[in-house]
């Protein structure tokens, strides 16, 4: 091989790297990037819509005259949980409060814990900031006290769609009563059998 043609060659090879490096450098200067995508896939026998998971829950104005003595309580207020695509499976679900089966060859059940700090004077009831002699009584569809912090009565769901129905309502404590603004967070949690 000649020199002349080598120097041709030699060059061109330069030119050839030249050009990936600059290729390579424009990648470093922000014309491409990268996605890492991951997640699982669990198996659930329904889905929370998403409008159901988190919620504003307006309670109006209750007047201290409605809650003379610790028991009465103000216009309940009714919550929707809307579950979607439910799934038809067997269950065979326990009460944690009566002891009783709920079973069905065909029907998922859930039972719905909610979470929340108990008032003082009666941990029943739902704790609120910034009012006092109130706190929060939970109910289900059946009104039926929901125990907090513990697992609700077991509740057959239809395949498809389904909206669980519980109820929200202003009540007075022993505490003394004094009126303001008030707010609670309460935390649910759905637990499929």
């Amino acid at each position: 091989m000649n020199i002349a043609c080598w120097r041709k060659s030699g060059w061109l090879a330069l030119l050839l790297m030249a050009g990936q490096l600059n290729a390579a450098d424009e990648r470093v200067d922000g014309n491409d990037g990268l996605l890492h995508v991951h997640g699982a896939l669990t198996e659930s026998a329904c889905r929370l819509a998403m409008d159901s998971a988190w919620q504003e829950v307006d309670m109006g104005s209750t007047a201290t005259g409605a809650l003379k003595k610790p028991g009465d309580q103000g216009t309940p207020v009714r919550v929707e949980i809307r579950l979607e695509d439910c799934l038809p499976s067997p269950t065979s679900a326990r009460d944690a409060w009566s002891g009783d089966l709920l079973w069905s060859r065909d029907q998922p059940s859930v039972t719905v814990s909610f979470v929340a700090p108990g008032e003082l004077l009666n941990p029943g009831l739902v704790r609120v900031t910034g009012a006092s002699g109130l706190a929060l009584r939970l109910t289900d569809r059946l009104h039926r006290s929901v125990r907090l912090n513990g697992e609700g009565h077991p509740l057959l769901l239809e395949p498809g769609n389904n909206v669980l129905f519980y109820y929200i309502a202003p009540e007075r404590t022993p505490a003394p009563l004094v009126a303001g603004a008030w707010q609670a967070l309460i935390h649910f949690r759905l637990n499929y059998d």
